[in-house]
């Protein structure tokens, strides 16, 4: 199979569609279940000595497209589709760990992932200990006997904190840890874990992969035998499977995929070096900055510093809170990645599973907002936040 760039690669795929009808765009296939030509059929494929589909929670022609499109942009073997990004986190941790095992955690994540690391693994008795993933000897530090698993995300979600893959991957290996990196901020086209030595992949397929603020849906790439071990547990018998429309519809998005992450990142850089030299703003956050410690990974793990930038407002918690209310272009949301840019308040909002403490442990401060940068004409979102600047 001849080898495309990423950008032809998110349009074409693994391979070249071509439809019996001849229709341009892959069909959807909305149905729940697949018929059989004879029972002898039906038995072959529920005993795996026969290829095809059987059921939708089990595989589906439109998923299956667009897990093959996200394990080639990752470089991996294969791809399994959630139903949410908190649904790839959760099978790429369950379908890895049981009962008395350790998972070594990054202190600053997704509040939700947070949660479920925090709440509800220790349930199971899953043990879980968070550290600053960027101090190594903190890291070894924290290793146990039954330690299983190193997860992350990086850029961090919301301080935009930048962590060293080749060394996460290295300490992983060494150890014979599995490692889990959330790539959602970066997506493929900027950043390949894998190029790194990193394990498993994962997205809010939500963000920009679908980039159009309709869908939500995750993706976990890894090797055959990591997709296939989710695929059958955890996918299968708990059932965060995606729907086939919400797959097409990421498959949609990724046609344009390419131009809009090259339009997030130009116009992110932008914002931030005007937010860099506001008198109102005390503190921006975005690797695209010279004066941001994640600077110096640009160009050989990350391609391009996104389109998410977090900045502190030089005031009080209820000026943040004004400046936000008084935004007209850019909308009060959570999630990232959509043609809009969208504004929130981490600690009240996308961190508030975090207690006062553990979001201070964290880094995210009272007064920390985070932007993402939509495709809108970069001087009208600048041209909105300085109005709304001018309330406090």
């Amino acid at each position: 199979m001849k080898k495309y760039h990423d950008n032809t690669q998110c349009i074409h795929g693994p391979e070249h569609f071509e439809d019996p009808h001849g229709a341009l765009t892959a069909p959807l296939y909305q149905t729940s279940t697949f018929a059989f030509k004879d029972a002898a059929q039906g038995a072959a494929r529920f005993a795996g000595e026969e290829a095809g589909y059987i059921y939708t929670r089990l595989g589906n022609p439109t998923t299956r497209e667009l897990e093959q499109k996200l394990a080639q942009l990752e470089e991996m073997e294969d791809a399994a589709a959630t139903a949410t990004g908190m649904g790839a986190v959760s099978a790429s941790v369950l379908s890895f760990l049981q009962q008395g095992d350790h998972l070594i955690a990054s202190s600053a994540l997704y509040g939700c992932s947070f949660a479920l690391f925090a709440h509800m693994l220790p349930k199971f008795g899953i043990e879980v200990t968070f550290v600053d993933m960027t101090n190594e000897t903190e890291l070894k530090a924290a290793l146990k006997p039954n330690s299983k698993m190193l997860f992350a995300e990086t850029p961090i979600n919301p301080n935009m904190t930048v962590l060293d893959l080749k060394m996460l991957g290295d300490f992983a290996k060494q150890h014979q840890l599995i490692s889990v990196i959330d790539n959602t901020f970066m997506t493929p086209l900027l950043q390949k874990p894998k190029h790194f030595g990193i394990d498993i992949v994962i997205h809010s397929a939500t963000k920009y992969l679908n980039g159009h603020g309709d869908v939500v849906a995750g993706i976990v790439c890894g090797t055959k035998e990591h997709i296939e071990l989710i695929k059958l547990t955890v996918l299968k018998d708990i059932g965060a499977t995606i729907s086939p429309h919400d797959a097409w519809l990421i498959n949609r998005g990724l046609k344009t995929l390419a131009v809009r992450m090259a339009r997030h990142c130009e116009s992110a850089q932008k914002v931030a070096e005007y937010l860099e030299k506001h008198p109102k703003v005390s503190k921006v956050y975005y690797p695209g900055l010279a004066s941001h410690p994640g600077y110096k990974f640009l160009g050989e793990q990350m391609k391009g510093a996104g389109g998410v930038i977090a900045f502190e407002i030089a005031g009080s918690l209820q000026d943040g809170e004004a400046f936000i209310n008084a935004t007209e272009l850019c909308t009060l949301a959570v999630s990232l990645g959509d043609p809009e840019t969208l504004i929130q308040h981490p600690a009240s909002m996308t961190h508030s599973p975090y207690t006062p403490e553990e979001r201070q442990a964290a880094g995210i401060s009272d007064g920390l907002i985070r932007i993402s940068v939509g495709l809108e004409d970069v001087e009208d979102i600048i041209a909105d936040l300085e109005n709304a600047f001018e309330v406090i």
